[in-house]
């Protein structure tokens, strides 16, 4: 369906790297984890507004920058996106028009008054009907003469009986339903994509402050290393590696900065800010366990609140009805038509008038056009009804994918706590050994590239488990409400 067709895109054009900050292999230190998103890829190359157009949930439609700083929470972010964001505005725009074609559909079935008035002069020709003469009269002149007529009468149309009509309309007004469910629908999305472009951004603030701490540290271990050389501890060479050591660090810094203001401006433009709107992540990546929650209970309660679960069911329907409306095109139709008035060859000498009739109008031989009418929506509605069995079958899966995605991403976030902690330890006795001369810095600056990568990893899978929640969360439904109680009130 088009909409999943959307979220494909969205996971694929919304989120993959910031993650690759260093060079260095996760697998020599610590677990890696799974990275689903990373809205910040591809907004800053020519092919953003191909993409946009693609999936208008990357795009929204933006307020002047204010000239203060915001302090902008996720709930906050997720607010502004359910407010700005362009693939919502599309969506309750197209709900919009099908709501025009319901009442389009309506007004067929309601009557119809309208006035009208005339006022004519003609010159018949007698000849040109017939009349030549008149028995016992004598021949008629050529025409009729100039004459005025004036005419002004209200007139009323009613379509009394037409089963067609009736259920073209039970049609749209599934179709409708349909259309502000998945108006709902769209609104999850924004959710899922606002939080998942949140939760990078305040990852790639992670990234940055732990950059700016290396930083420090190789500033400092480059003094203690300078010092060491200058009393003929050290060699030269432990110098040069620590000198190494700190630029590599300042060149990291430097990159999770670029980063962090890239994923910003994403974050920006999926939730309505401009360009020049200047924010400051109040929200920060922490651990919290997942409440108490089971898959079978998740996918029963997606299956039961999921929006565009009950949109493909409404637009099975709709379809139900369309092919009865069909099938009513062989039964009579009753119209009743009446209108009142007056005329006359002026205003002063006008003459009452009316006319009534009612008419009944049956099919006789139409060319099997009925006939293909009805294979045609009976067609539409087997697709629909497919594509219904189907969804079922795909929430399902989605929950169970977030389900899996959030037990791998807990379990990761615990490998990865425990490995940095571990780096930690082994980085300050390489630090000890190296001061009491037993080794030579090499062995710390391998320690810090160890710490380096378990803390990117760290952060990575607290990044990851956060995102694995909101997907959970948009894959049970109504993702707007529940998203707080599975990120702990963030």
């Amino acid at each position: 369906m088009t909409k999943r067709n959307t979220e494909r895109k969205l996971a694929a054009a919304v989120v993959a790297s910031g993650l690759a900050l260093w060079a260095q292999d996760p697998l020599r230190y610590s677990v890696p984890t799974p990275r689903p998103i990373n809205p910040a890829e591809s907004t800053t190359n020519p092919s953003a507004i191909a993409t946009q157009r693609q999936n208008p949930y990357l795009g929204s439609v933006p307020e002047k920058a204010t000239g203060a700083t915001i302090e902008l929470t996720l709930r906050a972010a997720i607010e502004r996106g359910l407010r700005y964001n362009l693939g919502l505005v599309e969506s309750n725009q197209a709900s919009a028009d099908v709501r025009a074609a319901r009442l389009r559909a309506l007004a067929l079935l309601l009557p119809q008054i309208s006035g009208r008035g005339r006022q004519g002069f003609e010159n018949l020709s007698l000849r040109e009907i017939g009349l030549r003469a008149i028995p016992g009269v004598g021949p008629l002149p050529p025409t009729t003469g100039n004459f005025a007529y004036q005419d002004a009468r209200v007139a009323l149309s009613q379509t009394v009986y037409d089963a067609q009509l009736r259920h073209e309309y039970r049609s749209q007004k599934e179709a409708e339903q349909a259309s502000l469910l998945t108006a709902k629908d769209s609104r999850d999305v924004v959710v899922f994509a606002a939080g998942a472009a949140y939760m990078q951004a305040i990852a790639s603030a992670a990234r940055v402050e732990t950059a700016k701490a290396q930083v420090a540290s190789a500033a400092e271990l480059d003094q203690q290393t300078a010092s060491r050389v200058k009393s003929e501890v050290s060699p030269e060479i432990d110098s040069l590696r620590a000198q190494v050591e700190r630029q590599a660090a300042g060149q990291r810094l430097a990159d999770a900065e670029n980063q962090l203001e890239k994923d910003k401006l994403t974050l920006g433009r999926i939730i309505g800010f401009g360009v020049d709107q200047k924010f400051a992540l109040a929200d920060s990546l922490s651990h919290r366990a997942l409440a108490a929650l089971t898959s079978a209970s998740a996918t029963e309660e997606a299956l039961r609140t999921r929006a565009d679960l009950a949109s493909a069911e409404a637009s099975l329907r709709s379809a139900e009805s369309s092919l009865r409306a069909e099938r009513a095109q062989r039964l009579p139709v009753v119209t009743f038509a009446a209108d009142y008035g007056g005329g006359g060859s002026n205003l002063g000498n006008f003459n009452q008038l009316y006319s009534i009739s009612g008419n009944v109008t049956v099919p006789l031989y139409t060319g099997g056009r009925i006939r293909a009418d009805i294979e045609q929506a009976r067609a539409e509605l087997e697709r629909r009804r497919a594509e219904y069995e189907d969804l079922k079958g795909r929430v399902a899966y989605d929950v169970r994918v977030a389900w899996l995605d959030v037990a791998a991403s807990e379990s990761s976030v615990q490998v990865a706590g425990r490995n940095k902690a571990l780096a930690e330890r082994a980085l300050v006795e390489s630090q000890d050994r190296y001061t009491n001369g037993v080794t030579n810095f090499l062995e710390v600056v391998q320690g810090r590239e160890a710490v380096a990568i378990a803390e990117d990893n760290y952060t990575a899978s607290l990044y990851s488990l956060d995102v694995a929640k909101i997907a959970l969360a948009r894959a049970m439904g109504s993702a707007e409400t529940r998203i707080a109680e599975l990120l702990g009130g963030k």
